[in-house]
Parts: C-alpha cells; structure tokens; sequence
C-alpha cells in the first residue's frame, strides 16, 4: 500500500472526520423519527387515530425508507463521491419545498369507507419526498466514509456507524411523548423540524468540503476493486431476516394492546426495543453476545409458547415475557443479518434488502393479516417460524433428542384433545375447575415447552414443538375466552358469555382488547336493561333520562356504538343515531344473535353513520340535538382528536341552545377530565363533573364506575343536572386544554400516576 504524509491541516480534517459523520448520521435518524409521530397526529382531525391509521402509517414510512435506501444505491453508479454529495444537497433543496410538514388538501377530505388510499396518498405528497431524502442519509454516509477511510481500521467497517443511526431514532422516539410533545405545540413542532433539516443540510454541506481531501490523502487503487456479487440465496436469507422482526414489531404491539393491556404508549415499548437490537448488533463488540442471545430466545419463546392465547391476570408478567421474547428475537435475526453483512462496497445493497424485508414484514402485519385472520394470529405463527433463523447444527439428531421432541409434541396434542374431552364429559370438566382450565393448559405445555428448550439447537425439531405449543394454546384461548371473534381493519372484537344469576343467566360482553364495551342478559326480564357506562345509575343514563324528562321526544347522538346499549333508551317520539367508525361494530349490534338493544329494545328505527366522528358530524344539522355522547374509547386508547378545543366547539354548534354533550372520561391510565374542563371552560361554555362508582351488590355486568363530563352552551341546559346533585362543579384548573395543535398524553399519564398514589 503507497504511504501518504497528511499535511497538519489534513491531520486535523481526518481527526474529526469519524465524529463528523457519526453526528450527521445521528441527526437525520432523529430527525426521520420525528417525523412518523408528527405526521401520524397532523392527519387526528381529518381521519382520526383509530389503530389502523398508526400502522397503515407506520406501512408508508417502511415503504418510504426503502425507496430512500433505493436512491442512496443507485447514487453509488456515480464515481465521484463529490457529485453525490452535489446530488444529495440538490435534492435536498427540492425537497425542501415541502416544508414546513403539513398534509396537502389537494385531496380533499378522506373516504371514511376506504381510508388507506386517501391516508397513503396524503402522506407521500406532503411528507414522502423529505422523509425519502431523509431516509437515504444512513447508508449514504456510511458508503462515503467507507471511501474516505480507505486503509484505517475504521474504514474496514463502516457499518459501525448504523448504531449512531438507530442510536438517533431511539433517543428521538423516547423524547417525542416524554419532551416534545408536553413542551411544543404541533405548529412549534414543524418550525423546529424545519430548522433541524436545515442545520442538516449544512452538515451535508461540511462533509462535502471533507471528503474530497480525506479521499485525496487516502485513495488507492484497491479502493476501487468490487467485492463478489451477493449470491441470490443469500440475498432471500437477508430479506426473510429484516422481515420477521418488522412483522413482529407490529404484531406484539397488537397482541399487548388486544390481550394483554391497554397501558399508554405501549406501542413505544416494542419500537424502542426493536432500534436498540440494531444498536447492540451492528456494534464492534456486541453488548450481548450471539450465543446469550440464542439461549433467551429459546426460553422466552417456549414461554409464551405456552400461554399466547390466553388471558390471564397476571397482565405485568405477560407484558415482560412477551416484550422480552420479541427483543431476543428481533436481536438474534438483527446479529444474524449484521453476521451476514458484504464487503463495504457492497453496503447500500444490504440496506436496500433490509428495508425491503422491512416493508414486506410491515405490510404483512398491517395490512394482509386483518383479512387472513379472525384474531391477532400472525404474531404468534411468525414468532414460531422465526425459530428457523437460529444456528442449525450438523449431523444427525441423537435417540434422546427424537424421544424429546415426540414427547413435546404428543404434550402440546394431548391438550386441545383433553379440553374437547372437558366439554362433554361434566366430571372430568370438574377435576380442573377448582384449579382453573387456563392454568391447567398451561401447566400442561409447560411440559412440552421443557421439552422443546431441551432441543433448541435441532432447529426444525425445535420449531415443530414450538408452533405446535403456540397452535394448542391458541385453540385453547379461543374456545375457553370468548365465543365470537372477528376482525377488520380497525381491531379484533369479541364476544364472551358469561354467567350472572343476578341477571338472570348468561350475559353477552362485547370486547375490544382489554377494555369491554357492553353486556345485555340473554334472560328476557333483563334483556332491556342498558347495563355497564350506560346503566340508569351512571352519569350516561341519568342524562339520558334528565333530557328525555324535558319533552315527549329527544334528538340524541352517540359517538361509539359498541353493544348499542344507549339504543335501550330510545322511545317512539325519539331520534336516535349512531357515529361508529368501524361497520363490523354496527353488524354485532345489530346481531339478534349476540345484541339486541336496537333490534328489540329501542323503540322505532335508530340510524347509524359509519366513518369517523370529527367527519359525520360536521355534516350534521347545526342546533338539532338535545344530547350528544362522546364514548369514542377503543381499548383505553385516547381518541385525542374528539377531545381538542375544537372537538368540543364543533359539538357545542350541534346542541340546541339547552342541549348537552356528555363526555365519558373513565381511563385506566390517564387523567383527562381537565383538558376537557379547561376546553369547555375557554370555549364559555358551562360544564359539570361526576365519578359515579358501582355498587358493591350490583351484578357483575349490571354497572360499571363511570367518569363524566356534561358541558352545555348555556348554564340553563345545566339546571336540571344542577339539581340533580349528583353532578358538581370542578375546581379552577391550570392544565392547559388539548387542541387540534397540542396533547399531551405524557401529563395526562403523571396526572393519572399522582392521583392514584395519592
């Protein structure tokens, strides 16, 4: 190799030339991570933020890192390094023509009947082009500084510098709910990331003078050799290996959310967890070596192997299990894929394979598993298959091996064969009631899962005790949990049986992941009665009959239908209608099979509107209604759009001048009565408070602890509420009220936290 002397200002250049790029790097990873979350809550007021909105989104960003993974390899076919850093900061400029972030109303206002072109379409015209160029900065960089170092032990890889990039998005998706949110509004929020992308551009800008030098000093001809071509079957392991831990990024988000807990910000947990596996794996010296790694990932899959489909209690001990399976195994496939990666040369072809299995994980998750599959089954099938991509270890299976692997199959068998038995069979069925038929199955695949850890390192056999595990207690969970199940594009219901001699017999609950959305009694003496949030006791019944007792007929409104509780209020000389965003929930409601407060207890017809509230209700007759009530929840996720300054000015110009509008605020996790309040109170209106809290002898399903908000235009729709007594004022209130421009979900969670320790 011809030895150069660096001239000392040379010396200084290449000293903070490593620093220079890993800061750079840092900086547009930050900055396309903000991006995700601002521009998801830019479209709250236009489409809303059901959980289908979240990961159509999260499908356009993985499909727009892969065409800006695209460009930075194709820009490659240019030699000179210059002209592509000339390229990039002219497309940067161009792009730039975008800024600040805003979503185009060149479309116009979405389909709420098909909402995932209008969403996608929207976010490529007005944030597809930044974000791309954006996207395109980490390989990009990491192919120039390859160049550049040409002869240091730093340029041998340059990989190194992915961590710095996934380093920037985890930081940057930490800050976003914790920092930026609380402290700026989402106007200050695209000021800020418009300065952010031009302080980038000038870093573009240094590392341009920079590199030509470095290259100057340090170019030799070997730099100009290729590596050999990337064989086609290792291009598919590549892909098949970027692939399973996106598919399981979204897919224990959604089984957490659906069956475990309804926590907030529980989709950052799975997210973090899957940019800090890029960190760990793609460092010089791992923190957590490939051989530990392969030992949790075996003990942890056998874990929720057994219990997947089943509910439990124990809801902080399945969120560890599953987060802690989905982290080991989204390390092994990333130390896999880091193992595997080319010469540097070969650099931004790597990356485009990733974020091509990336988005075919992505879009298998969000887009093409609601429609395969009644429940969240991919996360279980892919965290099964995914065992594939463990070591496989040569030659043939010792005798011990093959007995174990029997042994955990016939185990993991055995179990959905025992239950059927159970079914029919009453003394059997009562040996393990005492016990309890969840923790009976489990125990029971705790078995085969001691088996199947034991063969870990015969992959197939491993896999094939796994999967038949995860099947078993799927099937068990199913048929024991819930008697219906389906899904569409906007989550998975359910509807249980449950016994309540209080109420006559068996009771019908209508489910949307942990939180339970109605329950009528299948006796006819009960059948009737609205029961739960919407029970005569609570704050939503009594304004129902407070309203219906000012007059022979009522114009009432309910945003969320759930069971069609509400529609048990409804007399002849009513009008009722229904805002429901998801048609599947009309259809249940409307089933005489599983609900029947609309086919049989609501007096005359009640209507429905389907799409989202924000929407229908803007088209809705000003001053028409006597009631409106907001129960928008979806498995204690926060509808924050319904709840803004605006929402509520929008719904106090459908009331009649004595009308009201009836908040539900009951929430697990988070305090938001006093942005509400604070809404209500800037807007002029008058508002009242109640916590309503079920009686201790009350049936099961007869009521439920309610929180509410009754606001109206004028303190005359108050009076009777007034002095009903049950309904008081709130004390003045310095929290700031959420608008289309500013939540902040993270006060409202420390609100919640302060309030129940105290």
């Amino acid at each position: 190799m011809t030895e150069h002397v660096l001239s000392p200002a040379h010396r200084r250049i290449d000293a903070i030339t490593p620093a220079a790029f890993a800061v750079a790097i840092f900086t547009s990873a930050s900055l396309v991570f903000l991006v995700q979350p601002m521009a998801t809550k830019l479209v709250l007021p236009l489409l809303g933020g059901s959980p289908s909105v979240w990961n159509t989104a999260m499908v356009f960003f993985q499909a727009a890192l892969l065409a800006g993974y695209l460009y930075a390899h194709l820009l490659q076919r240019i030699p000179s390094v210059r002209w592509q850093a000339m390229t990039h900061l002219a497309l940067l400029a161009a792009a730039a023509v975008f800024l600040p972030l805003s979503i185009t109303e060149t479309l116009g206002d979405p389909d709420p009947a098909a909402p995932i072109g209008w969403l996608l379409g929207a976010l490529l015209l007005s944030v597809g082009a930044p974000f791309a160029i954006l996207s395109a900065t980490a390989p990009l960089l990491q192919a120039w500084y390859a160049r550049a170092r040409v002869g240091r032990p730093d340029g041998a890889n340059p990989y190194v510098l992915y961590a710095a990039s996934n380093l920037g998005s985890f930081l940057a998706l930490l800050a976003y709910p914790v920092l930026i949110e609380p402290l700026a509004s989402l106007s200050g929020q695209r000021i800020g990331w418009t300065v952010g992308y031009g302080v980038f551009a000038a870093m573009i800008v240094v590392l341009a003078v920079i590199l030509p030098r470095g290259l100057g000093a340090a170019r030799t001809a070997a730099s100009d050799e290729r590596s050999p071509a990337i064989p086609w079957t290792r291009k598919i392991i590549l892909i098949l290996l970027a692939a399973a831990p996106s598919s399981l990024m979204l897919g224990v988000t959604a089984h957490l959310s659906t069956d475990v807990a309804s926590a907030p910000f529980l989709w950052v947990a799975p997210l973090a967890l899957y940019l800090l596996t890029f960190v760990i794996a793609f460092q010089t010296r791992p923190w957590i070596p490939l051989s530990v790694t392969l030992i949790l990932q075996a003990t942890f899959t056998v874990m929720i192997g057994a219990m997947v489909g089943m509910t439990t209690g124990h809801w902080l001990m399945l969120l560890g299990a599953h987060l802690a399976a989905f982290f080991f195994t989204t390390l092994m496939c990333h130390q896999q894929l880091a193992a595997r990666r080319p010469a540097p040369d070969r650099l931004t072809e790597f990356y485009l394979l990733m974020s091509l299995g990336g988005v075919l994980g992505g879009a298998f998750t969000a887009l093409l598993a609601p429609t395969l599959f009644q429940t969240v089954l991919e996360y279980p099938l892919v965290m099964a298959l995914v065992c594939l991509a463990r070591p496989w270890l040569g030659g043939r299976p010792a005798k011990h091996e093959v007995w174990l692997m029997t042994a955990g199959l016939t185990i993991a068998v055995s179990v959905p064969l025992l239950f059927e038995m159970m079914r029919y069979d009453a003394s059997l069925r009562t040996v393990f009631s005492d016990f309890g038929l969840t923790a009976t199955a489990q125990i029971i695949l705790g078995g085969a899962a001691i088996c199947a850890f034991l063969i870990r390192d015969r992959v197939l056999m491993f896999t094939a005790v796994v999967a038949a595990m995860t099947l078993s207690a799927h099937y068990i969970g199913r048929g024991y949990d819930w008697s219906l199940s389906e899904r569409s594009f906007f989550g998975v219901m359910r509807v249980a049986v449950t016994p309540d001699p209080k109420m006559g017999g068996d009771v019908h609950v209508l489910m949307h992941g942990t939180t339970l959305h109605g329950a009528q009694a299948r006796n006819p003496d009960f059948a009737c009665a609205p029961t739960m949030y919407y029970a005569e006791t609570t704050p939503l019944g009594q304004a129902a009959e407070l309203i219906q007792a000012r007059g022979p007929g009522a114009v009432i409104g309910v945003v969320g239908q759930g069971s069609g509780a509400m529609a048990a209020y409804k007399r002849a000389s009513d009008q009722m209608t229904f805002f429901e965003i998801d048609p599947m929930v009309d259809r249940l409601s409307r089933d005489p099979k599983w609900f029947t407060f609309i086919s049989n207890c609501a007096q005359g017809p009640v209507r429905t509107v389907l799409g989202d509230a924000r929407l229908t209700l803007n088209k809705e007759a000003r001053r028409s209604y006597d009631l409106l009530v907001i129960d928008a929840f979806s498995s204690d996720a926060v509808p924050t759009h319904l709840l803004t300054r605006e929402a509520i000015e929008g719904y106090l110009k459908l009331l009649k001048p004595t009308g009201v509008v009836v908040l539900h605020l009951s929430n697990r996790n988070l305090e938001i009565t006093l942005p509400a309040v604070a809404a209500a109170r800037e807007l002029g209106a008058a508002e009242l408070h109640q916590i309503y809290i079920e009686h201790p002898d009350a049936a099961l399903m007869a009521e439920a602890s309610t929180e509410a908000l009754v606001i109206s235009p004028t303190p005359e729709g108050l009076a009777d509420f007034k002095a009903d007594g049950r309904w008081r004022k709130l004390e003045p209130t310095e929290v700031r009220p959420w608008t289309d421009d500013y939540v902040n979900l993270f006060g409202a969670l420390v609100r919640s936290m302060r309030g129940r320790a105290g």
